[in-house]
């Protein structure tokens, strides 16, 4: 179970993957080596899956983001759908959820004639009934 000293450190590592374990001793009052102990703890357990880095799509070259639902035809196809979302070099995120569609995915592309494309790319997966795609406008966090 996960105590207050636990759930600063993961708060912390969320805000800053690359904070050293002695800025993280200072700013909750623990020892150095108590720290990393529990930070491998955390990485042990699974709670914490890793690290990874934070890019700004549009400095590399990918201006438009979209969210793009996927209407399917059948739950038997969702294994489907997700191994296409994962194989996509251009979908950042895929999720499973309930309402209209099955999955959600979160997708940096180039231009509108690049997810254009990617659309017509995931409306040949099997299973997919149709899309629907809202183009990202501005991002706050």
């Amino acid at each position: 179970m996960l105590d207050n000293k636990d759930k600063k450190i993961i708060n912390i590592l969320k805000a800053s993957g690359r904070e050293a374990a002695s800025s993280i001793s200072e700013k909750i009052g623990m020892s150095v080596p108590t720290v990393i102990d529990r930070i491998k703890k955390l990485q042990e357990t699974g709670i914490i899956k890793g690290y990874k880095a934070v890019v700004n799509s549009k400095k590399i070259g990918l201006d438009v983001s979209a969210i793009i639902t996927i209407i399917s035809e059948s739950s038997s196809e969702y294994s489907n759908l997700v191994s296409n979302a994962i194989k996509e070099e251009f979908v950042e995120k895929c999720f499973t959820t309930t309402g209209n569609g099955s999955h959600v995915l979160l997708v940096n592309v180039e231009n509108t004639d690049s997810l254009e494309k990617l659309l017509r790319n995931i409306q040949q997966w099997p299973g997919v009934r149709r899309t629907e795609t809202q183009i990202i406008l501005s991002s706050y966090k």
